[in-house]
């Protein structure tokens, strides 16, 4: 008797349907897991070098992990966190005041702990997003809110990020029709994938911008403390009026080295904050507490991200030093650890690329270094310094790899 497989006819369609899993839709990141497969394969003595990772490479402070030891053989705190607990609150709102110069910030009604930024956006579109409504996203971007904002019925428009705008939104070229029925503002800075920072003029227009068109401000702050080169870290919560219009995101991920460990806050208006517990509440129930206890110790001690940002900066210097023999036009940013290149359009008596996941794919497969194509706004390719090396020698090392690597081949870029 042939089972009756009525499963496939109920998927929602948010996520396809009853098409969904029918489809072997290759996406980017999969495609780049498949060429780094095929090349190990082919060449097992050379050894891989990727630049495309998107997180730390280092593990967290020793301290901090004591902590979550500490705290996690307490019996006291085996319980659900709900939406967190006030010490956490309260060392948020130090961490704010201290590193970003944001003082004026209540732990009790505007700050909220978030199991992960990502966890965060993800939920904050139920809030507000009705079917209609408009999330304005940057583009390139991280997704997450764009897809939950489709998944509610919303539609997404998409702001491109431009070199010569500086990799800032041209809010004054956004339709007025699409204005009308805007919701929420997206953006994040220092930016994933390009490295850009924001100034403190850019986020007074898009405070002034919020308020003309009714606008609620979701800032992913996840790398803004990841600061060098005398550069102080950036609040948007820091510009007058900001807490009026939109939120901010802070994660311990990438400041922190605790990427698995899923803990960061949100801060900002009142009453946004109000809605997003409410939303949290009805989705879990609280990241445990001795993660919340350690990130305390964590946000209380700012040096810890100092020490990580000067070894971002290091590479980074490296990184461009190497980048600009090959012929790359590159400038080491300001924050995070993403450099932002122009991919060539071709090698000298070699391929040619028509975009930039093609020249990613030729980086893989011809020289085992891994990098991230993006091909939105621009073909860019994005190569990330937090690759494996435990002291300054072993950057140096695999940097020095890197450049024997490329060492004689001519890469061809557009005319500029």
């Amino acid at each position: 008797m042939q089972a009756v497989d009525y499963i496939q006819q109920l998927f929602a369609d948010r996520i396809g349907g009853p098409s969904f899993g029918l489809k072997e839709e290759i996406f980017k990141f999969e495609k780049i897991k498949r060429a780094k497969r095929q090349a190990m394969k082919e060449k097992p003595d050379v050894p891989l070098i990727d630049l495309g990772v998107g997180e730390p490479d280092a593990m967290a402070d020793r301290r901090v992990v004591d902590k979550l030891y500490e705290e996690a053989a307490k019996s006291e705190n085996r319980f659900y966190a709900d939406n967190g607990i006030q010490e956490f609150k309260e060392a948020a709102f130090r961490y704010m005041a201290e590193v970003f110069n944001v003082p004026d910030l209540d732990p009790e009604t505007e700050i909220n702990h978030v199991i992960g930024s990502k966890s965060g956006l993800s939920l904050l579109p139920a809030a507000f997003i009705n079917p209609g409504d408009i999330t304005l996203m940057p583009s390139p971007c991280y997704p997450v809110l764009g897809t939950y904002t489709k998944y509610f019925g919303g539609e997404v428009v998409h702001l491109p990020l431009h070199k010569e705008n500086r990799f800032l939104p041209r809010l004054d070229q956004i339709n007025p029709e699409v204005l009308k029925k805007a919701k929420l503002l997206y953006l994040n800075y220092p930016n994933n994938p390009t490295g850009a920072v924001a100034t403190k003029e850019f986020f007074e227009e898009v405070v002034a911008f919020a308020k003309k068109h009714h606008l609620i401000v979701v800032h992913d702050a996840a790398y803004a403390a990841l600061m060098f080169d005398g550069e102080k870290p950036l609040s948007f919560l820091s510009v007058p009026g900001a807490k009026e219009v939109g939120v901010e995101l802070h994660s311990l991920s990438k400041s922190f080295n605790m990427t698995g460990w899923r803990i960061g806050f949100i801060a900002g208006n009142a009453k946004c904050i109000k809605a997003f517990q409410t939303v949290k509440d009805n989705s879990d129930s609280g990241q445990f507490i001795p993660i919340q206890k350690a990130a305390c110790f964590a946000l209380s001690h700012p040096e810890i991200t100092e020490e990580t940002a000067k070894k971002y900066s290091r590479r980074h210097e490296l990184l461009v030093t190497i980048l600009r023999e090959c012929g790359f036009q590159v400038e080491k940013p300001k924050g995070s650890f993403y450099l932002y290149a122009e991919a060539p359009i071709g090698v000298e008596g070699g391929p040619s690329f028509q975009s930039a996941e093609d020249f990613s794919q030729y980086l893989i497969r011809e020289h085992l270094i891994s990098t991230v194509p993006w091909d939105d706004a621009g073909s860019f390719i994005r190569f990330s310094v937090t690759f494996e090396a435990n002291s300054e020698e072993e950057e140096q090392q695999v940097m020095k790899e890197m450049e024997r690597r490329l060492k004689g081949v001519q890469f061809i870029f557009k005319r500029r």
